[in-house]
């Protein structure tokens, strides 16, 4: 297990995923999961915020399923990728029988999977990093890229989608990170795109409603971190399914606010604010 400091050291699979340890062992141990096509190493600048705040709860950052160091998956759909990040973190001793139940953290379609996770399985907490969950918008704008995507331009679509993520508004050392820690292979935005691609809308919405739902049954707590202040029609939405759940907007990171804030982020996740 490593101390609280930047991910550097080489990953160890647990079941299907490759991940680090770091931290200790108390109560509500984190899973931290990244976004598409990046990595673990996302994560870096947040583990050592959290080792300067003193932070000593157990932290596991994965892979995803054909990111960084863990292998291919058959399918990158949802439910599919929950079962195998909650199989990991049952190998990682920290989910399962007699385990504390983890507070998930993801960043982007990551958040997706944190809050699909705590549906599903046991979790204390969701913290969802600068992802909606309505769905509809992006999905149609997929489609009508869908030819490219598909094709051998299909990076341009990613390039496209990444100049609008505000990657400018970061700090010099996390905009390196983001340039060198991206793998956009056209069978990750495809396998993990699939259901935006081919569900109808109103099926995406429905699951993403019955999981918050789910979630809210279960009393797990709920916290949404967004770069930007949420739209108005998605806030009511998220509010109605969730009243609960606590928003903070951190500013000047765009799309990743755990990049530009990790400090904050740290003094979010060790204190009571999740």
């Amino acid at each position: 297990m490593s101390t609280l400091t930047e991910i550097s050291s080489p990953a160890r699979l647990y079941g299907d995923l490759a991940g680090e340890s770091f931290g200790g062992a108390g109560e509500a141990p984190l899973i931290l999961v990244h976004g598409l096509t990046f990595n673990r190493r996302q994560w870096s600048p947040l583990i050592a915020a959290l080792g300067a705040v003193g932070f000593r709860r157990r932290i596991i950052a994965f892979d995803l399923p054909g990111h960084g160091d863990s292998p291919e998956q058959p399918s990158y759909r949802a439910a599919d990728v929950v079962q195998v990040l909650h199989r990991a973190a049952v190998e990682a001793g920290i989910a399962g029988s007699g385990q504390a139940a983890p507070v998930v953290v993801g960043h982007s379609i990551g958040a997706v999977l944190a809050t699909a996770y705590a549906a599903a399985y046991p979790a204390e907490a969701v913290v969802n990093i600068d992802q909606p969950l309505r769905a509809e918008g992006f999905a149609r704008m997929l489609r009508g890229m869908e030819p490219v995507l598909r094709s051998p331009d299909f990076g341009s679509v990613w390039e496209s989608l990444v100049a609008g993520m505000g990657v400018d508004e970061l700090p010099a050392e996390a905009r390196q990170l983001i340039r060198t820690g991206t793998t956009p292979r056209q069978d990750l935005l495809l396998g993990y795109w699939d259901e935006l691609l081919t569900l109808p809308f109103d099926e995406i919405e429905r699951r993403r409603g019955q999981e918050l739902e789910t979630v809210r049954a279960k009393g797990v707590a709920y916290h949404h971190i967004s770069g930007y202040d949420l739209d108005p029609a998605y806030s009511a939405w998220f509010r109605e399914a969730l009243p609960d759940a606590t928003i903070t907007v951190l500013p000047g990171g765009g799309h990743f606010p755990h990049l530009a804030h990790p400090d904050q982020l740290a003094r979010i996740l060790d204190g009571s604010q999740i």
